[in-house]
């Protein structure tokens, strides 16, 4: 199993290229089930996320073309030959899940396995559930499966109980081949989700209000195909932002739109750095140490929860006392206990963290819990004194495309070591 290995204490400076978005990608992946013809992405990362999911659509009849040397992603579904997502390939990927609504707009039956994924809460599908219903869905929960259908969906009104990003793109969807008109409501507001609506329109989609609480979609009878450059990794961005902040460095990403981030960068500035915005790069100049500086985990547009734990580590070696808290779920304070082997002063109390900012860290060996744990135990790495060692990196792959090596561009002292070089 492979393990990252840092020598701490480096400055980052300099410029990285980020990747494309991998929760933007998952969802426009499976919208391919929607037509029988070809589409055609660009700017994939080369993921595990998106190697799992092009298993998936494998398993139900895709026919794909990878090229992640180019990052050029071909899928063609002309006809299904399984209407089933098994557990094997369903448990390490909860966005999985999104295959429902396109099997039930386009073939009337789907039977996906409940998702697993990070342990980071329950994260139910109930919301996906209920608003496929809305929508005319039979819905039956059995051995560990969803099994679902409809002779042919329904447009109508899905008011959702909360924002949920995967319910929100799962009836976008199911929606854009139902019967008439549908509305959702209290919609996820997430730049992914104005990525999956511009994907949908580029293959003939009728939908309006991505972006906002109210989105309309007028069903179509069929879709075409589409050629589409998938839109950057807004976490990806922040992280390595926070990388320079955490180094006292300066740091700028490139590919990607401020607007995606802005409510992380405003906390960056309140904890004292400066950040220049340009149309499509973000700058992070830091002024000495950070700041504390509050956050509490919101829908966007507020602060990230994908975030919250590399925030936090740039808290652990701030001036001052930080309070953050986090509302959306009720797991994602594993780092806290890997954080402290580094020497952070972090108590937590119910859904919040008191962080104490410390001068330095130490490094230490480390276990990572899950992937955005993983990156706040890489940051931990960089800016502690002595050598750090991080395991169970396969969570890191899921969703950061060669991290250590882009690290490495920016002056960290990192590496990859296979397990076999291990021993």
């Amino acid at each position: 199993m492979d393990k990252i290995r840092i020598q701490g204490g480096k400055v980052l400076r300099g410029s990285v290229e980020i990747s494309g978005s991998k929760n933007a990608a998952l969802p426009i992946l499976m919208s391919t089930l929607l037509t029988e013809q070809e589409c055609q992405f660009n700017r994939v990362p080369h993921l595990q996320d998106i190697r799992t999911t092009i298993k998936v659509l494998a398993h139900l009849g895709t026919h794909a073309t990878p090229d992640f040397s180019s990052h050029t992603l071909k899928l063609h579904t002309p006809e299904i030959t399984s209407f089933e997502a098994p557990y094997d390939l369903v448990r390490t990927m909860r966005a999985s899940v999104l295959v429902l609504g396109p099997l039930l707009a386009r073939f009337g039956k789907a039977k996906v396995s409940l998702p697993g994924g990070c342990a980071i809460g329950a994260r139910p599908i109930n919301y996906h559930l209920l608003g496929l219903e809305r929508l005319g869905a039979k819905i039956e929960l059995e051995g560990g499966y969803v099994i679902a259908s409809a002779k042919k969906l329904h447009g109508n009104r899905v008011a959702f109980e909360f924002p949920s990003v995967g319910a929100t793109e799962n009836l976008m969807m199911a929606a854009v081949l139902a019967d008439g008109e549908t509305l959702l409501e209290n919609c996820a507001k997430e730049p992914e989700i104005v990525d999956l609506a511009r994907v949908l329109r580029a293959m003939g989609a009728q939908i309006e209000g991505e972006g906002t609480e109210q989105i309309s979609i007028q069903g179509k009878k069929s879709l075409n195909g589409c050629n589409y450059h998938i839109m950057g990794d807004r976490i990806e961005a922040a992280t390595f932002l926070a990388a320079g902040f955490a180094t006292g460095g300066q740091v700028t990403v490139e590919g990607v739109d401020p607007e995606s981030l802005e409510a992380v960068l405003v906390k960056f500035e309140e904890a004292g750095a400066t950040i220049v915005r340009e149309p499509t790069s973000v700058s992070l100049i830091s002024n000495g140490r950070p700041k504390a500086t509050n956050i509490t985990t919101l829908p966007f547009p507020g602060f990230p929860t994908d975030m919250q734990a590399q925030f936090m580590t740039v808290m652990a070696v701030a001036e001052g006392t930080s309070l953050i808290t986090e509302t959306i779920f009720e797991n994602r304070f594993m780092h806290v206990s890997e954080l402290l082997r580094l020497g952070a002063d972090v108590v937590i109390r119910g859904h919040s963290a008191m962080v104490h900012g410390q001068k330095s860290l130490q490094g230490a060996p480390l276990m990572a819990t899950d992937l955005r744990a993983s990156a706040s135990l890489i940051l931990g790495g960089l800016c502690a004194e002595g050598e750090t060692w991080v395991s169970r990196v396969y969570h890191l792959d899921r969703g950061y495309e060669n991290m250590e090596t882009k690290l490495q561009k920016l002056g960290a002292v990192i590496e990859r070591v296979r397990s076999s070089e291990e021993a």
